[in-house]
């Protein structure tokens, strides 16, 4: 069994994360209670922003243990990855390794954060992409319980509307496909509530998916190169 790492280094970072995001962003955390103090657990999240696990970061004393793209591990920001206790996650082949190091985790009865999207959602017209089958599979598998999340607004200076919400835990049962469809309906559920909240269209979320305008660019000139093939 691998002996978790980070944790230490995450008791150390997260304070100093809880104050500057909070400092910063100036977020607002709605149902935070529902994340069990104990036990295996599985946070799982829309994301639409390379800072979206800090909101579940401030949220709880938990040390979450998220699931990170391997490219991170690689950038300027590779010791906050590391320290932070993320699992590496090697897409090009796979992902084995970081989904059976997660559930060595879950075994343990650690929490796991993932966004079972696979990657940001950048689009301008869809709530929320499909999702993958892994945070209902290794639940399934480890009888972890599943917190659906959701995070809206945008990230900007003492930001008015930047909000988290979680919804009600939940087991897995034996029909994977029936589960992720409750998953994904749950978080589009709680993004609306978020929205109605924070007094948000969803024209107003979806155009906040590209808060960068250089990413924007970057991604329109994808999009171009794509139609001339």
């Amino acid at each position: 069994m691998t002996k978790i790492k980070g944790e230490g280094g995450y008791k150390f970072i997260a304070p100093i994360t809880r104050f500057l995001f909070k400092l910063y962003y100036h977020p607002k955390f709605y149902e935070k209670k529902l994340i069990p103090k104990e036990g295996p657990i599985i946070i799982v999240c829309n994301h639409k922003h390379i800072m979206d696990q800090c909101m579940t970061i401030c949220a709880t004393k938990r040390p979450i243990h998220y699931l990170a793209k391997k490219e991170y591990f690689d950038g300027h920001f590779a010791w906050f990855f590391k320290l932070g206790g993320c699992i590496s996650v090697d897409r090009q082949n796979g992902a084995k390794d970081a989904t059976e190091k997660a559930i060595n985790y879950l075994n343990q009865g650690s929490a796991i954060g993932l966004f079972p999207e696979g990657t940001r959602n950048r689009t301008t017209d869809t709530k929320l992409l499909p999702l993958k089958f892994g945070a209902v599979s290794m639940a399934k598998k480890t009888g972890a319980t599943i917190v659906p999340c959701c995070v809206t607004g945008d990230y900007k200076f003492r930001s008015k509307n930047l909000v988290v919400k979680y919804g009600k835990p939940f087991k897995v049962s034996d029909d994977l496909e029936a589960a992720n469809d409750y998953l994904a309906e749950t978080i589009v559920a709680l993004m609306d509530d978020c929205l109605k909240m924070t007094n948000r269209t969803w024209n107003e979320e979806l155009a906040s998916h590209f808060h960068d305008k250089k990413e924007q660019k970057k991604e329109e000139t994808k999009e171009e190169k794509k139609e001339e093939k």
